[in-house]
């Protein structure tokens, strides 16, 4: 198979296409990541809550050549991620990927005690990549063969002001991850993604506005999502027995 990462609109079609099912797919890397798949020949399951979103994005890579399904999901909900893993196999008849990258960020300092959004980041930055991994390994463990993929952040290696309850959250993601791969027979393949910072809706969720205006400058230099997308299709495509663990991809201008 081959592994270059290349440039949207000129990927090769892929000679092993896989079924892969991404989580928080109606934005941002995930939404990329389904146009860059689906372009190199994988078929593609979208799943978020958004549902008229991720049917427009069924639609552009159905015009593309591509094949993609949607699917209804909350990362939150247990039974909807086995749903959505369910009717992957159902409609393809396996699952080979899986990828945890449903993610927010609303950021705030701690002694604003804003609860409710510190169990919102736990329960979808946290909660999801347990449901997903809790969801797709039965299916990969009958098939003998699956890569989990999480997306974690360069949040999961750095503490910054206002992001200590993002920061864990993401570091929780990665230590899950990397013990998945330490726990896993060699047929399951399990890769962390971990951005720096990129284009997406994440500051959006952001309800303090000072914070919200400090992360509008440290974005003011991002990455575009595709950029994110190309770094896991290197990890889907590498070869086999190769077991991609880790990627870092900031911009050129993020220090740290």
């Amino acid at each position: 198979m081959n592994s270059d990462i290349s440039e949207p609109g000129t990927s090769p079609r892929q000679t092993d296409p896989k079924t892969v099912l991404i989580t928080g797919a109606s934005s941002g890397i995930g939404s990329a990541t389904a146009l860059h798949l689906a372009e190199q020949g994988h078929t593609v399951v979208l799943g978020a809550r958004r549902q008229e979103r991720l049917e427009a994005l069924v639609s552009q890579i159905s015009r593309q050549g591509g094949t993609a399904v949607a699917a209804s999901l909350d990362v939150t909900d247990l039974s909807s991620v086995r749903a959505a893993v369910d009717y992957a196999v159902e409609r393809f008849g396996r699952l080979d990927v899986l990828i945890n990258n449903a993610g927010i960020m609303p950021l705030s300092p701690l002694e604003q005690a804003r609860v409710e959004e510190w169990n919102s980041m736990i329960d979808v930055n946290i909660r999801g990549v347990l449901h997903g991994i809790t969801a797709a390994q039965p299916v990969m463990r009958r098939q003998r063969s699956g890569q989990i993929i999480t997306v974690a952040s360069t949040g999961a290696h750095e503490v910054l002001p206002t992001a200590a309850v993002y920061c864990a959250s993401k570091y929780a993601a990665w230590a899950i991850s990397e013990g998945l791969r330490v726990e896993s027979e060699p047929w399951l393949r399990v890769t962390t993604v971990t951005p720096g910072v990129t284009e997406s809706e994440l500051a959006d969720s952001i309800s303090d506005p000072e914070t919200r205006e400090a992360m509008r400058q440290y974005r003011a230099n991002t990455l575009p999502p595709v950029a994110i997308a190309q770094g896991i299709s290197y990890a889907i495509n590498a070869s086999d027995g190769t077991d991609v663990n880790e990627i870092v991809i900031r911009p050129t201008t993020q220090r740290p």
